[in-house]
């Protein structure tokens, strides 16, 4: 049975923070995903936005 969007979403989100790290190529995995709904659920929504204020406050890194 294939993931759903949310299922992948978290499933790459767990892996980013479980590295503390996030590289250009998963960057770009998790746009895909984002982009890949015409809208996001609330909690898809939130669950983005934990990703986006990791890097921000530098609990993140951005690396290539």
């Amino acid at each position: 049975m294939p993931q759903t969007t949310s299922q992948s979403l978290k499933a790459l989100v767990d892996q980013i923070f479980a590295e503390r790290r996030i590289s250009r190529q998963v960057q770009r995995e998790l746009m895909e995903i984002l982009l890949s709904q015409p809208t996001l659920s609330n909690q898809d929504h939130a669950t983005a936005q934990r990703v986006f204020d990791a890097i921000r406050q530098g609990r993140l890194r951005v690396v290539d």
